[in-house]
């Protein structure tokens, strides 16, 4: 059986962030399974103007799934994601590995799921800014991505490695294979 990866996804969510983790995982030779989660069922239509038709909405998300990813975008700053949290709290209690980039990162911050553990984000002041009851200062690294007791966080500008460690995380593929995978992806076919 598959396992089942749900995608929070807003209106003007960043489609970009989520498109290597996305692809990789969904592919055929994966044991995985992509499933798009909003806060209803209408269409969302992506920064690039990619229109999706969720395939649930947090008030009927499935009790089954192995991971949940957050993706960035315009949403997260207005605060209009906040019906998200029940599902972030099941996953959590469930200890379900949560995954969030971008400005989804300053919402885990002001919910608290970030006071404890080492985290990234857009940076340190652009969380602070975001999430006026975070309290995880201290935990902040300035690194692209970073997973710490299975919660990935990553900034905007990390969708690759962002990938790489869940990849990790999930365990999809041998270590060697996901820093091949990342390499290739960040090099190319030519180096400059």
């Amino acid at each position: 059986m598959k396992r089942k990866v749900l995608v929070f996804i807003s209106e003007s969510f960043a489609d970009w962030e989520s498109a290597y983790i996305c692809s990789t995982l969904n592919a055929p030779e994966s044991n995985c399974n992509i499933k798009t989660l909003s806060l209803d069922t209408k269409p969302k239509t992506s920064m690039g103007g990619f229109r999706v038709l969720p395939d649930y909405c947090v008030e009927d998300f499935p009790k089954e799934f192995d991971l949940l990813l957050l993706i960035g975008g315009l949403s997260w700053k207005e605060k209009k994601n906040n019906a998200v949290l029940p599902v972030v709290e099941y996953a959590s209690k469930k200890h379900i590995p949560i995954g969030a980039i971008c400005d989804a990162v300053g919402f885990l911050a002001e919910q608290g799921y970030l006071d404890t553990i080492k985290h990234s984000g857009n940076s340190l002041q652009g969380i602070k800014d975001q999430a006026p009851h975070y309290k995880g200062e201290l935990n902040f690294v300035e690194k692209q991505a970073v997973c710490d007791s299975a919660i990935i966080t990553a900034n905007g500008t990390a969708p690759l490695e962002f990938a790489r460690e869940i990849l990790l995380l999930l365990k999809v593929m041998p270590v060697e294979t996901v820093q091949e995978w990342y390499g290739f992806h960040k090099t190319g076919f030519y180096q400059a």
